[in-house]
């Protein structure tokens, strides 16, 4: 499947070998709720094109829009994943974010053909950094890491429920 790989949570790979994305990527599929494409510069954009995103889905809606604390994991997977994509991934080439019917799908490219990785730690030393996969992980529903030419898009679904 051209190189998609889902992660579980626990970081493995499904036992029944790769299974589709949570959704299709944005070159794959048109329309879709509140769509934004626009690459932006850091972590700090990203965060407020999904905030925008977010109000905009349950502006009006009476109070039913997601809890704060979930708006606040959707916020910390973006800024993960777009920091990650400058501080380890040669750059920021793609961002995506949309509402589906499972949650905000977020799409990030970056120029490194590499997956990201877990460090290794020692549980006697208090190391500064590298927890931002094992956070994405842990809070998104689902997560693709789908290597192409020249790079690769990772692919996570947050759940607004």
């Amino acid at each position: 499947m051209n190189g998609e790989r889902e992660v579980l949570r626990d970081g493995t790979t499904p036992v029944h070998g790769t299974e589709e994305a949570a959704a299709p990527a944005a070159s794959e599929e048109s329309g879709g709720a509140g769509r934004d494409t626009a690459v932006p510069l850091n972590a700090a954009d990203a965060r407020d094109v999904v905030t925008r995103l977010l109000e905009e889905e349950f502006c009006g809606l009476g109070g039913e829009g997601p809890a704060d604390v979930v708006v606040a994991d959707a916020l910390l997977v973006t800024s993960e994943l777009v920091t990650n994509a400058v501080r380890h991934g040669g750059g920021l080439t793609g961002f995506e974010a949309r509402i589906t019917d499972d949650g905000l799908l977020l799409t990030v490219a970056d120029a490194s053909p590499r997956a990201p990785v877990t460090a290794e730690r020692d549980p006697g030393t208090m190391p500064i950094g590298g927890y931002g996969w094992l956070l994405v992980r842990r809070l998104a529903k689902h997560v693709t890491v789908r290597h192409l030419p020249g790079g690769k898009h990772i692919v996570a679904l947050v759940a607004l429920a």
